[in-house]
């Protein structure tokens, strides 16, 4: 009998699967993020111009590239694994950034663009009523504004310039100012003709507001603190004073246009109304006597990726431009652009 029988070998050991070095496409990648945006196959075929199948498809071949499931299918309706929800937090911004990136160059091989972001206020009443003489100074350039009173981070979106209203502690390094804050109450010429004809109560100080409608900002933001009838009131010596009523609004040009409608007395800004006042559309019932300045300002920024462009360093010093010429207009004192 054969006591040293010949072993048996072994049985191979079960070898790690070898990671993927291959780059994921784009394409099962955009596919990806529609579907888990919208949480529909359907959805994002739609949105994507594509079947249905398509889509099925490709999110099948994510799936296998990966080695795991992105998504749970249900009858009705579909959810993220938690390995979806991961790649959708990197997939995300990466497209997004691709996207900006793709605009960006047919932008530079097409039209020129420059694109402006800055809140509603300025860009409708100082903003906006200047662009047709930049315009017809350069035809061939495009002025894209949006008018959104998020703050941007400027380097990491689209937009080129930014022109923004703070105090300078708040402001990059980078930043120039424009022109700063000065307040004054504004009346219509018509009510200001009716006041000087006996007609509404006169308007000589601070304390005959009591007998008016006073346009008030409605703004929780702590800037808004300078924009208040409050604080000016206070300055007047008339802290208790209560007006006829309060008109609430929470943007100034909402303001602006309650003056200009006779509705209220709007403590507005003197930087952005100096043309209705220049017009006489508006009228200052109390003079320079009235005007309280602020430590808010305005300010521009540049995108470092923009710098380099023509388009944009062309609409910077227009900007620059017409704000000294705003300076000049409201009394600024004369001084460097960039200083505080």
């Amino acid at each position: 009998m054969n006591r040293n029988p010949e072993k048996k070998p072994a049985s191979p050991r079960a070898q790690p699967q070898a990671i993927r070095q291959r780059p994921l496409a784009v394409g099962p990648l955009r596919a990806f993020e529609a579907v888990a945006r919208l949480l529909s196959f359907r959805g994002a075929a739609d949105e994507l111009h594509l079947t249905q199948s398509a889509i099925s498809r490709q999110i099948q071949s994510l799936e296998e590239e990966l080695g795991c499931a992105l998504f749970l299918r249900g009858t009705r309706h579909v959810q993220l694994t938690n390995d979806g929800a991961m790649l959708q937090a990197t997939a995300v911004p990466l497209l997004e950034r691709l996207d900006l990136t793709v605009r960006q160059m047919r932008e530079k091989r097409s039209r020129r663009v420059v694109n402006v972001t800055t809140f509603a206020s300025f860009a409708s009443l100082w903003l906006i009523p200047r662009l047709e003489a930049f315009q017809r100074e350069h035809p061939d350039i495009d002025i894209r504004v949006s008018a959104n009173d998020t703050v941007i981070e400027l380097d990491d979106s689209e937009f080129d310039i930014a022109l923004r209203y703070t105090e300078r502690g708040n402001t990059p390094e980078n930043a120039t100012r424009l022109f700063g804050e000065t307040l004054t109450p504004t009346v219509s010429r018509w009510l200001a003709s009716q006041a000087e004809q006996g007609e509404r109560p006169p308007l000589r100080s601070a304390a005959d507001l009591a007998h008016y409608t006073l346009a008030e900002e409605d703004d929780s933001r702590p800037t808004a603190e300078f924009l208040s009838w409050r604080h000016w009131l206070k300055a007047q010596g008339q802290p208790h004073l209560q007006p006829r009523r309060w008109m609430y609004l929470n943007y100034t040009y909402q303001q602006v246009q309650a003056a200009l409608g006779g509705q209220a007395v709007a403590l507005a800004r003197l930087a952005l109304v100096s043309e209705q006042l220049e017009r006489g559309d508006l009228i200052e019932p109390f003079g320079r006597a009235g005007r309280m300045s602020s430590p808010v300002a305005y300010w521009l920024l540049c995108s470092r990726h923009s710098e380099g462009r023509p388009e944009v360093l062309q609409f910077r010093d227009w900007l620059l431009k017409q704000a000294e010429q705003t300076r000049l207009d409201i009394g600024e004192e004369s001084a460097s652009a960039g200083e505080d």
